[in-house]
């Protein structure tokens, strides 16, 4: 079976801010501890790779999801292939030649409670939605999948993206890593602001967290192959409307906001240009 797993570094066990773990300093943090961040989220990605061999996987490919890049090549499971890089934009090569998808080391949407490191594309989005289901970058790439009948049958992060992939694909399979403590949205926040907002969680020993997501994606593997039609798939009717609001980056200033349309395509939708102008509220 073909797999394809879409990773992130913020929702793996371990990785405990964005500033020193997840963005060296020439993307603005500090780097302190990204190459170990690097060889968690790698460790995490293996461990759900052996377990998708087991169940019967035999052609598997890692995306870097991760914006600085997250995946160490020489410690990635050698039977895997890594892909980094999307020159057509979404759906990040993914097309219908795979069986599944998987997600590894996935955060929360936006404002989302009681999430850690909780983001959707960058701390500047205050809510994303299209045909005004709210969604984060999961979402999004469960759309997509959609659309092409490509299942998404397993994913790991922390608790809050756990019950977020849940409500929105019910036959998934979840391993949750950490759980973030913060009880509130954070909506009224500004973008720095927001980036320190959910820094809070209680995480799970890394070796603890790599047995689950190993064990979990052999079940949900050998789950889906067991599952009829329609197993793992989301679609929603069209015509596609896409609406994104940012948060201000000042105190005092608007939020700014973006609509666009497409008759037919959730793909074609997210790969349209952006254009913010001042919320009115």
């Amino acid at each position: 079976m073909k797999i394809y797993i879409m990773t992130d570094m913020e929702g793996v066990a371990g990785v405990l801010d964005a500033e020193n773990w997840c963005q060296p300093p020439e993307r603005g943090g500090t780097g302190r501890y990204y190459e170990l961040g690097r060889e968690f989220l790698t460790r995490e990605v293996n461990a759900c790779i052996d377990g998708l061999c087991r169940a019967g996987a035999d052609d598997i490919l890692v995306s870097d999801g991760h914006g600085a890049g997250g995946i160490q090549p020489a410690l990635l499971d050698r039977r895997a292939k890594l892909l980094r890089g999307w020159p057509n934009g979404w759906p990040f090569e993914l097309d219908e030649s795979f069986d599944a998808v998987v997600f590894i080391g996935q955060h929360a949407k936006a404002g989302s409670i009681r999430a850690h490191l909780a983001h959707t594309q960058s701390f500047r989005y205050l809510d994303h939605s299209i045909n005004g289901l709210s969604i984060g970058e999961f979402g999004q790439f469960v759309l997509c999948a959609g659309e092409l009948g490509v299942p998404c049958i397993f994913g790991s992060g922390d608790e809050a993206f756990c019950q977020e992939a849940m409500a929105l694909v019910p036959d998934i399979v979840t391993v949750s890593v950490k759980q973030g403590l913060r009880q509130d949205s954070g909506a009224e926040l500004t973008t720095a602001e927001y980036a320190r907002h959910n820094l809070g969680a209680i995480h799970l020993h890394p070796d603890i967290a790599r047995a689950a997501i190993c064990e979990r994606a052999r079940a949900a593997l050998a789950r889906f192959r067991e599952a009829g039609p329609g197993y793992g798939l989301v679609k929603l009717e069209p015509p596609y409307e896409r609406v994104t609001i940012l948060r201000p980056e000042e105190k005092g200033q608007p939020k700014r906001i973006d609509r666009a349309s497409h008759p037919s395509s959730v793909i074609a939708l997210l790969n349209l240009p952006y254009h913010y102008e001042p919320l009115e509220e």
